[in-house]
């Protein structure tokens, strides 16, 4: 009986284990990365969504809303790989990017990110958009673009693109998300608002489904200069190429253009054509000597 007991103790504990060994896998490999489904303060968020002023480059009409700044690696890892997968499938990919406020006396952003910012939030220029993300953030000094430092519009402009984000995040923690850069919102094939805090790659393939978007797509073709030959109809390798003919050799004449094959030359002033030669007879062939039959008699 004590030895029952002690098994079934020890079987417990196996169980116990395995079954939290398989939660931790199932919560560390799957689980974590899900978006939440937003059930409060929808209206809030789609206002905040609508009233903002992001930016696009067009596309289908179902809206998706990237959010981050422009030192996000995973951000610009997004709409890098996920954006012609996503635009594929119809979707409108719209950006808003913001520059982040002071973090304990220190700097998070540079004076041109925020006079570019400013600028985004103002004028809605996806070309300018591309140019910024394009160059490397050490070499953009954002020239031409007014400074948003001492500028007291454009200065507004900034920190309601920071009160923004964080009215989202407050709004979007009632719903158990933890805010991470892409924050990422769009609505499901129901309808439904869906959020992700999409800093790790694992997470972008929920948002292909809902969206039904293709896990990879067809490379672009090439261009026209580097464009490789077409294959002949029958399928079959191009035929090499025939040698050119060896032509005879001309000797010229002075004072008279060498003559091309095909094509007429004009006649040169004061020069006398050649005599032709006439043609000499041939010799008459002599008819064959008649051979003498040797006398094979035998007396």
């Amino acid at each position: 009986m004590r030895r029952f007991f002690v098994w079934s103790a020890l079987a417990a504990v196996i169980g116990l284990a395995l079954a939290g060994g398989g939660y931790w896998a199932y919560w560390n490999f799957y689980a974590r990365f899900q978006p939440v489904t937003v059930t409060r303060n929808q209206v809030e968020i789609q206002r905040l969504l609508d009233e903002s002023s992001w930016i696009s480059a067009g596309g289908g009409g179902q809206a998706l809303y990237v959010i981050g700044y422009r030192d996000s690696a995973a951000m610009q890892r997004f709409e890098r790989e996920e954006g012609p997968k996503l635009r594929a499938a119809g979707v409108e990919m719209r950006i808003l990017v913001f520059a982040r406020g002071d973090r304990e006396g220190l700097q998070q952003s540079t004076a041109a990110e925020r006079a570019t910012v400013a600028e985004l939030w103002l004028t809605r220029d996806w070309v300018l958009y591309q140019r910024w993300t394009a160059t490397p953030v050490n070499n953009w000094t954002a020239a031409g673009i007014p400074s948003a430092d001492g500028n007291l519009a454009r200065g507004a402009v900034v920190d309601a693109g920071r009160d923004f984000v964080g009215q989202l995040s407050r709004n979007l923690s009632e719903a158990g998300l933890q805010t991470r850069y892409p924050l990422i919102i769009w609505r499901d094939r129901e309808g439904f608002m869906k959020a992700c805090a999409c800093s790790d790659a694992r997470s972008w393939a929920f948002i292909r489904d809902d969206l039904d978007a293709p896990d990879r797509i067809a490379p672009a073709a090439p261009a026209a200069d580097g464009q490789a030959p077409l294959p002949y109809p029958d399928g079959g390798p191009a035929p090499q190429s025939l040698p050119y003919p060896t032509l005879p050799q001309v000797t010229p004449v002075p004072g008279q253009v060498p003559a091309q094959p095909g094509v007429a030359q004009p006649a040169t002033p004061g020069a006398t054509p050649a005599p032709a030669r006439p043609a000499q007879p041939s010799a008459p062939r002599k008819a064959p000597e008649p051979r003498q039959q040797e006398d094979t008699t035998f007396y």
